[in-house]
């Protein structure tokens, strides 16, 4: 398995080279701007035609058989024509709803529970910058006894935005009046003894695929610059009625893929010369850059633990279903999942607690409450390694698994499935060229910056060739790996190892499990070029952090949560901070 989310799906890319005659026909030589049902008018099929769609589809007819096949082909032009007039909205979602839980393995109920792991009594420090770096927790508890005001707080993360963001290009938007109104409601809350909970007076970014009413939502990408949409996301409709404040938008590699987008690429404050990795990348950015208290990011194939590893915040990738994406940009309908990314494990919890809940909007979304217990005992756990992957890993992945041990948690060997995961990556691919097929037919693709092998054009163009039938079968493989997983998790708690070793980071993403990434330690690194426009490396070593990752079972997000908060304590990475910042 690739050891990284871009390597992931360059070979989904790689495998998707495969056609049938329809195929071919779609992928006709566009004329600049042609409407896409006007593609197939005037095409005539004929057995030759069908005898080199076979070549490519790995296929082999007989001659009789293509003559049989020919009609019913023609005939697939012309519900192509049809299907390719309908103007269809990016919101408008399959029939097809994909759902992780399976038939005899019920999912555990849970209540509503946020009990922290911590205490926060520490008085406000006389220093700004250790205010902004302070947690949601230990905000909170400032807000709350009148020590700091969310007004104070909001001026502290705007004008370190204003300060920090020209070298990072974190945020797209900054909404300083906006957050500036709000502050002032929460203090007129506080000061009337109304309370909303834990993200009260709370500043947040935003990752800019979610609607937010009258405010620029751009994807990140240069044919929706001057996007502005007339409705709230619900994400962001719940964070308003727990009295949050919306600082801006954060930069994210155009359609949710990368760290390039059309201002140019977000940068990693522990190393401003590369990538903070993506697509939540200024999300990732910003949090670990003291920019905000927290940030809301989105993943479909490693887009919060990826940026989350590079910049060495704690990112929690939800169970798939847990979140509703109502508002947000759908990029692959089965696989899109929103969730918090944050300076501490235990803050992911508090931000989740309010993000939780059943969405008409989004038909995914589980009837499901939310347990964290910061204080409940450890012990009690069951959590399993790979030795492999710790084999394979380094000294620090090493430390955090030797860490867990000293917590007092059984820690056993975990049967992961022995199973060829790498086909699952094709549903990205064909979910995304179907979700941006506007783009592609419009031939607007040609607007987006990042014009490569590994772009999302040619991916969407090479999609288009891989046939529906074979997507099925990759659809029934999924459900294989959702039990072969899911039977792996029985009598454990959690699972611990590197981000992207196994092959985990694309089982779970498919399976809906949830994963949490977490910061362990660091290693001294090169200028890395995973970013878009493949920064160049030098001799130059940067101290940059390392993490390791926490899976689940579904909806038990809380256990790895508190085993994450417990890691942190034990090894003290995650209290360090990027110099400059």
């Amino acid at each position: 398995m690739s050891s990284s989310r871009r390597d992931v799906l360059k070979g989904a890319v790689a495998g998707a080279c495969i056609a049938g005659a329809g195929g071919l026909s779609a992928c006709a030589k566009k004329g600049a701007g042609a409407a896409p049902a006007s593609m197939t008018d005037g095409v005539k099929l004929t057995e030759k035609i069908i005898a080199d769609a076979e070549k490519v589809a790995g296929l082999n007819f007989t001659a009789r058989e293509r003559a049989m096949m020919l009609d019913d082909l023609q005939g697939s032009l012309e519900t192509l024509a049809k299907t390719r007039g309908a103007t269809l909205e990016n919101a408008e979602a399959p029939a097809l709803v994909f759902d992780p839980k399976l038939p005899r393995r019920p999912v555990k109920s849970q209540k509503n529970a946020l009990v922290l792991g911590g205490t926060y009594a520490a008085p406000v420090p006389a220093n700004e910058a250790d205010i902004a770096y302070a947690s949601i927790a230990q905000q909170g508890a400032w807000l709350r006894s009148g020590a700091l005001t969310s007004a104070r707080l909001t001026e502290i993360y705007l004008t370190r935005i204003e300060q920090h963001n020209p070298a990072l290009s974190a945020f797209i938007t900054v909404t300083a009046d906006l957050a500036r109104k709000e502050a002032a409601a929460a203090d007129k809350d506080f000061a009337a003894g109304k309370d909303k909970g834990p993200l009260h007076g709370v500043p947040y970014a935003l990752k800019d695929l979610a609607d937010t009413a009258g405010v620029l939502t751009t994807w990140g990408a240069e044919p929706y610059q001057a996007r502005v949409p007339a409705t709230d996301a619900e994400v962001v409709r719940k964070l308003r009625n727990a009295g949050a404040v919306l600082l801006g938008k954060t930069a994210l590699g155009a359609i949710a893929y990368g760290d390039r987008w059309f201002g140019g690429v977000t940068k990693n404050p522990w190393n401003p010369l590369e990538g903070s990795s993506g697509s939540s990348a200024g999300s990732a950015s910003a949090v670990a850059a003291g920019l905000c208290a927290f940030a809301i990011g989105t993943e479909t194939l490693g887009s919060i633990v990826s940026p989350s590893e590079r910049c060495g915040t704690a990112g929690l990738r939800p169970t798939f279903g847990r979140v509703s994406r109502a508002g947000f940009m759908a990029l692959c309908w089965s696989l899109d999942k929103v969730g918090p990314i944050c300076r501490a494990a235990e803050d992911t919890a508090i931000v989740l607690s309010e993000l939780n809940g059943y969405d008409a909007d989004d038909p995914s979304t589980a009837r499901l409450g939310f347990t964290y217990d910061g204080a409940a005992d450890l012990k009690a756990m069951t959590v399993g390694f790979v030795p492999k992957w710790f084999e394979e890993g380094d000294s620090v992945d090493r430390a955090a698994l030797e860490a867990l041990k000293s917590l007092g948690v059984t820690v056993k060997e975990f049967p992961w499935p022995e199973f060829d995961f790498a086909p699952l990556a094709q549903i990205v691919t064909v979910e995304a060229a179907g979700a941006f097929s506007e783009l592609t037919f419009s031939n607007r693709d040609d607007e987006l910056g990042w014009q490569d092998k590994e772009a999302w054009p040619n991916i969407w163009r090479a999609a288009r060739l891989f046939p529906a039938a074979d997507y099925v079968q990759i659809d029934r493989l999924r459900r294989r790996a959702m039990e072969a997983v899911a039977k792996a998790f029985e009598g454990f708690d959690a699972l611990i190892g590197p981000h992207y070793a196994g092959g985990a980071l694309l089982a779970t993403n498919a399976t809906g499990h949830p994963q949490l990434a977490v910061r362990t330690g660091f290693a001294q690194t090169p200028t890395r070029s995973r970013s878009a426009d493949a920064a160049k490396e030098s001799g130059e070593k940067f101290r940059t952090p390392r993490g390791i990752s926490l899976w689940a079972n579904l909806f038990e997000e809380g256990k790895i949560i508190a085993l994450g908060r417990a890691l942190e304590e034990a090894l003290g990475a995650a209290r360090e901070r990027p110099k400059g910042f």
